[in-house]
């Protein structure tokens, strides 16, 4: 977490922004990424003799924005320029910041921040994306870093993996993923093959919005991931054959908009489920991309755990029968706050085409840490140690716990009874506390005496006033 202080620069960035005429939260967004990414690069001495940051800072706001204008931004747009993903995205890189004293104001702002630890680069991040203050178009909105961080310990992402979110938005999963494999295999940055894999061919994001793809790529290269594969695609109405068992772990908050028509969908994912739910679509896709063995962690709305018509029972089947649903994990509906009130869950699953089902354990997530109001405070409440502590032991310890408990485990045969139902009320139990009560001859003498108790102390009252 970034403290007060820190905050207080970010914010007043923003505020800058705001009022020297730039309020698309997105753009502002953008704008300040380019300077930090530049700042950045300036750090990891990527530009050589130019040192872009270090040699425009202390100039003249005029001559400041001329430079940034003719000969960093021309710079940004062709870094990179092999052919990655990466300069593909940033071809189209805009300065837009409209005035030299608005660059100027920025620049001074932003050389204040510190930038030279990691974690404190992401934090910071962290804090510009939560300035958009409301949900984007097509249903997007911003995961929280905390349950991305959850999802992604309890995958454990390998230094072999092929990581994909095919709707990485600003990347952040891919982000938690490497933070998580470089600190737990430290191997991947002194072995000279996994440290090609890490760089090169390990993490993949698609997604269909251009300045999404731009700051994906950006917040990779600023978390030291040099040639990440951040693509354009809408994963939903392309074909998926080329990426067809392509990846070992998916890991994604996709977007849900509802429906789309049958035209634009892709026949691929039809033949897996034929519906127009997006929810259920990107299912369907998560299913194509994994290899046999592949796994997932990935947010759905609840309506996927119970929805009724064919397609939803059919989906639910596939995961159950066809492959090996390993865990439900039912989150509060305030974690998405202000963004959004949705109930949601995160389901965890391997591909395995062959079944392997045995038990589904499941936890109800009552508190995160944060309050569940559109403020989001930190709060003591937080379950979710827990849930990284008894999803460990799920084949051990959780299968003879009683659903009466927050985690429990639930047989398929139960499931399947329940027409694949995976609400979590469905199989968990309520206890029923005995109350024992008072006699009730003991309850009235104990309201005779407050009574004469009352009475005595009126007629002293009264005396007082008389």
């Amino acid at each position: 977490m970034i403290t007060g202080e820190l905050k207080g620069k970010v914010s007043r960035v923003w505020d800058a922004f705001w009022s020297g005429g730039i309020s698309n939260p997105l753009e502002v967004i953008e704008q300040i990424t380019y300077l930090l990414f530049i700042r950045r690069l300036d750090d990891m001495d990527t530009l050589a003799e130019k040192k872009g940051w270090s040699r425009f800072k202390n100039e003249e706001p005029a001559v400041m924005y001329k430079t940034v204008a003719d000969k960093v931004f021309p710079f940004l747009r062709n870094l990179g320029s092999d052919g990655s993903t990466y300069s593909e995205h940033m071809k189209d890189a805009r300065f837009t910041i409209p005035t030299p004293q608005l660059l100027s104001r920025v620049v001074d702002m932003l050389d204040e921040i510190p930038m030279a630890d990691r974690d404190t680069n992401g934090d910071l991040y962290e804090y510009l994306l939560s300035k958009i203050a409301s949900a984007g178009v097509n249903g997007q909105f911003r995961t929280p870093r905390h349950i991305i961080k959850l999802m992604v310990d309890m995958v454990a992402p390998q230094p072999s993996d092929e990581i994909c979110d095919p709707a990485c938005g600003t990347a952040g999963f891919l982000v938690a993923a490497a933070e998580y494999v470089r600190d737990e295999h430290p191997s991947v940055l002194t072995d000279t093959a996994q440290r090609k894999h890490y760089h090169a061919s390990m993490f993949h994001g698609c997604d269909f919005d251009a300045t999404m793809l731009r700051i994906a790529s950006m917040n990779m290269l600023m978390h030291g991931i040099e040639s990440p594969d951040i693509r354009y695609r809408d994963s939903l109405s392309e074909g998926v054959s080329e990426d067809v068992e392509k990846y070992t772990l998916v890991l994604a908050n996709p977007p849900f908009a509802g429906s789309l028509d049958y035209e634009s969908t892709s026949k691929d994912l039809q033949r897996v489920v034929k519906t127009k739910k997006t929810e259920l679509l990107f299912l369907a896709l998560f299913l194509k991309l994994l290899k046999p063995g592949g796994r997932a962690a990935v947010i759905v709305p609840d309506g996927v755990l119970f929805g009724s018509s064919k397609a939803h029972k059919d989906l639910r089947r596939l995961l159950i029968e066809d492959q090996k649903l390993d865990g439900v994990v039912k989150l509060p509906s305030g974690v998405f706050r202000p963004y959004a009130g949705v109930s949601t869950a995160i389901l965890l699953f391997t591909k395995t085409n062959s079944g392997g089902t045995d038990h589904v354990w499941f936890y109800d997530v009552h508190a995160d840490g944060f309050s569940l109001d559109d403020k989001r405070n930190p709060i003591d409440a937080d379950d979710l140690p827990d849930v990284r502590s008894r999803w460990a032991k799920k084949t051990t310890t959780e299968l003879p716990r009683s659903r009466t408990e927050q985690s429990f485990c639930v047989p398929k045969a139960d499931i399947v009874a329940q027409g694949y139902d995976l609400s979590l009320n469905r199989y968990q139990e309520s206890v029923d506390v005995e109350m024992v009560y008072r006699p009730p001859l003991e309850i009235i003498d104990d309201v005779s005496e407050l009574e004469t108790e009352i009475v005595q102390r009126l007629s002293i009252l009264k005396a007082m006033l008389s």
